[in-house]
């Protein structure tokens, strides 16, 4: 039987606890750059609508 190095067993696990953390974080957080810039998109043309509907003598 081959002798095993704690540390190495120890800092693989860490490492792969910290990958499922990250995984879980970009499930749940994540967007991809095509979402933030379609909902800045449609943030702009909110804005836009609400600014074209303002009255002057406000």
């Amino acid at each position: 039987m081959k002798p095993v190095n704690l540390n190495q067993v120890r800092k693989q696990k860490a490492r792969a606890e910290k990958k499922a953390r990250a995984d879980a974080n970009a499930a749940k957080f994540g967007r991809s750059k095509a979402e933030k810039a379609r909902e800045r998109a449609e943030a702009e043309a909110t804005a836009k609508r609400l600014d074209g509907h303002r009255r002057d003598d406000e």
